[in-house]
């Protein structure tokens, strides 16, 4: 085993300037892939000569593979060292992308999309531990602002980009569009980091763990991704899927908990601020991710809305995202950060209450104001929350707390979108048979209705079609706004879940100082 190492001074000047756009892009790059090709699956299948559900493996598999790599950073970190880890993934990411626009079949698109989401899993945990370790301990909160706006950006970019590109050039190139980006960020990284490396011992390797791992995340991710297509628990698949996850985790945690090198540190909960800290910014980016899929499908399917358009109407939220991130990073020091993180969530709360009184006839002000606002919660959304995370945390643990943290979240993503799309189709039907109970020629109401549109000429079967229409649109209005309404006041109860924590001041906190310390 390598003797421990002197922590390496901060980063200054140019030097920490190119470090944390390096970083940066890499991160980018990363968290747009994870959307970037959901647009696109039409165009993908079509091309390839498959069918749309077929091509949402594409999305699947991409998904499985990040989610089982994210967890193993850490034990990774300590086998391979931090810069090494993250030039690699970097490189591979770049090079795996290049085989997706290459592919010629899907079997083969779905294998370059397994590399790029395994080498894809250690890029974001290391980033922060990367980003953390060049500043100096007083800047941590800055250092966490500067990696929160790639994060909260990308997602909302993908789609708009991956929209344009396929109407406007071709779907290779939403993979191709990695290649520079990534050679850029792998150059700088590998002038700026070399030289940081972190120590390296050898353990063996927790091969059971790691098995299990892959079982229960791959069968939770999949049943995720099918589970509305195949009609969830009537489906026998869905069953064996559901069942495999839950036995799997179950050895999982009991084996990972008395290995002598588990490949994921599950002690790390045992600390209140990890706890916390990751649980209510789990839950909080499952609501917030879950509500990015679903209102540009609400737009689409139920308002008229193009792809493009309801990309667009999300733009908004990267304004104040983007400007008061930086402001977010220089008060952190000065504030507590369970103060921020509260306030983040009362404006995630107003918005999703103010959504939630749209009607059919909504404007594209009364759309864009609430999603502006947004970009307010969101600057004081990861900063705060990943700051009383690490908080507390030795250097050594940094990149496997990381990991996990990332982990946990990236499935609450997963989890919300899935919960999202199937309770929306559920409170549709709901709304839909209370609506059509008043169809009756006994109801004054519905007999007056059914006289005027008589009046415009049109028949039995016309007047009932249209009927049915727009009972249909006004019940989808009527579940989405239930959604809406209800992710309100989660995140009010969540306000609670982050004041369990006791970080320290993030001025002052071990998480900036163990970081720092990380190499």
């Amino acid at each position: 085993m390598a003797q421990p190492q002197a922590p390496h001074p901060p980063l200054t000047g140019t030097q920490l300037a190119i470090g944390t756009v390096a970083v940066s892009l890499a991160v980018f790059m990363n968290v747009l892939d994870t959307s970037i090709a959901n647009v696109s699956i039409p165009t993908i299948s079509g091309d390839l000569g498959v069918s749309a559900d077929q091509g949402t493996w594409v999305i699947t598999s991409f998904a499985v593979a990040n989610a089982i790599s994210v967890p193993l950073t850490g034990w990774l970190t300590d086998r391979i060292g931090q810069v090494r880890l993250f030039l690699a993934s970097i490189v591979l990411f770049v090079i795996s992308s290049w085989m997706c626009g290459l592919a010629p079949t899907l079997p083969f698109l779905l294998l370059s999309r397994v590399i790029q989401g395994a080498v894809a899993g250690p890029m974001i945990p290391l980033s922060q531990t990367l980003l953390l370790a060049s500043y100096p301990r007083a800047k941590a909160p800055l250092a966490l602002s500067m990696w929160s706006m790639t994060t909260l950006i990308a997602p909302v970019a993908g789609p708009i980009l991956g929209g344009w590109i396929s109407d406007n050039i071709s779907w290779p190139w939403i993979f191709y569009v990695n290649i520079p980006v990534g050679i850029v960020a792998a150059g700088a990284t590998w002038a700026i980091f070399r030289n940081r490396e972190s120590s390296i011992k050898k353990a063996p390797i927790d091969t059971v763990g790691l098995a299990l791992l892959m079982i229960w995340v791959g069968s939770l991710q999949v049943m995720l991704d099918k589970g509305k297509d195949l009609d969830w628990f009537s489906s026998t698949t869905i069953v064996v899927l559901a069942l495999t996850a839950i036995i799997g985790f179950a050895f999982f945690v009991v084996w990972e908990l008395t290995a002598e090198h588990p490949v994921v540190d599950l002690s790390l909960f045992k600390k209140r601020n990890f706890t916390g800290g990751t649980i209510a910014l789990s839950i909080g980016y499952g609501l917030y991710f879950g509500n990015l899929v679903l209102l540009p499908l609400w737009l689409q399917t139920n308002i008229g809305y193009t792809a493009t358009d309801a990309g667009l109407v999300m733009a908004p939220v990267g304004v104040f995202a983007v400007l008061l991130s930086p402001v977010t990073g220089k008060l952190l020091p000065r504030t507590d950060p369970r103060k921020i993180a509260t306030a983040a969530f009362a404006v995630f709360a107003l918005c999703f209450w103010m959504r939630s009184r749209y009607t059919t006839g909504v404007d594209t002000w009364s759309l864009a104001v609430p999603t502006l606002i947004q970009g307010i919660a969101m600057a004081g959304f990861f900063i705060p929350l990943v700051s009383i995370t690490l908080s507390g945390l030795p250097g050594q643990r940094i990149p496997a707390a990381s990991g996990l943290s990332n982990f946990v979240r990236i499935m609450c993503g997963g989890i919300g979108t899935s919960i999202f799309t199937t309770a929306w189709d559920h409170r549709t039907s709901f709304h839909h048979a209370q609506l059509t109970e008043r169809a009756s020629a006994l109801d004054p109401t519905f007999g007056q209705s059914m006289a005027q549109l008589g009046a415009t000429g049109l028949d039995a079967s016309q007047r009932y079609s249209m009927f049915d229409r727009l009972v249909t649109q006004q019940a989808a209005q009527l579940g989405v706004n239930d959604l809406f309404y209800l992710s309100s006041v989660i995140f009010i109860v969540l306000i609670a879940l982050i004041w369990i924590t006791r970080p320290e001041r993030a001025g002052a906190s071990d998480a900036g100082a163990a970081a720092s310390a990380a190499h």
